[in-house]
């Protein structure tokens, strides 16, 4: 091959992610969305697809990078999981 990888490129998300581990050592994802008026932490566990994603509200102001572990796992145990409104 030319150069050319074989690993799919990751670019960051517009809103910011980071990985962190939960009090039981599972890996999770948490993706800052924005809108116009309001703002999400999406958490998906990357560790075991079982997991729901959860949701928490979040300051449209607030910035991944100014988030400790801590706080993003404090944020994942308050978030209710998502799933389809019946």
């Amino acid at each position: 091959m030319h150069g050319r990888s074989t690993q799919p490129t990751r670019r960051p998300s517009p809103g910011g992610a980071r990985v962190f581990a939960d009090d039981a050592g599972q890996l999770w994802n948490a993706s800052h969305a924005t809108g116009t008026v309001d703002a999400a932490v999406v958490f998906t566990c990357i560790s075991d697809s079982r997991q729901s994603a959860r949701a928490i509200a979040v300051p449209v102001s607030f910035a991944m990078t100014d988030a400790a572990d801590e706080v993003l796992r404090v944020w994942l145990r308050e978030a209710p999981r998502m799933a389809l409104l019946t």
